[in-house]
């Protein structure tokens, strides 16, 4: 047999993620549940939003609507906190600086709610969740 077993990371399947009650309470003990998983209970996939051309993935969330991901993106708003004005800027290599969520995340030039990327602008703090809200939204932190 070569190749990833059926239904493994190379086939482009992904363990699916339950996200509902523990089947543990509080105090330690076993919680018995009365149904079986549903599926409105599995999370999905993870993406993780890198620099690149714009590319972005609408997904189905809960009673239908659409929810849009940011996969790779060039450009960011950013808001300038001093005159209060809002300007789309391209981002500049390195791209991310900083970020505490995972400092790994610099290298890989992953992008997240929090981290600091640098723009033509300068160095701006993103405000918005990439994976969320389909776009990225930040403010200034320091001028070029």
């Amino acid at each position: 047999m070569q190749g990833a077993p059926l239904g493994g990371p190379a086939s482009g399947e992904f363990m699916a993620l339950w996200q509902a009650e523990s089947t543990r309470k509080p105090s330690g003990g076993r919680r018995v549940h009365n149904r079986k998983k549903m599926r409105f209970e599995i999370g999905s996939e993870l993406h993780l939003t890198t620099m690149g051309a714009v590319k972005r993935k609408t997904e189905r969330s809960q009673g239908g609507h659409p929810k849009v991901r940011v996969l790779t993106a060039d450009t960011v708003i950013v808001t300038d906190p001093k005159t209060g004005k809002a300007r789309v800027t391209k981002l500049v290599p390195p791209g991310v600086v900083d970020n505490p969520a995972n400092p790994h995340y610099v290298r890989r030039n992953i992008i997240t709610k929090g981290c600091v990327v640098n723009t033509e602008l300068g160095h701006a703090r993103i405000t918005s969740r990439p994976g969320q809200h389909g776009s990225l939204s930040a403010v200034l932190v320091k001028g070029a």
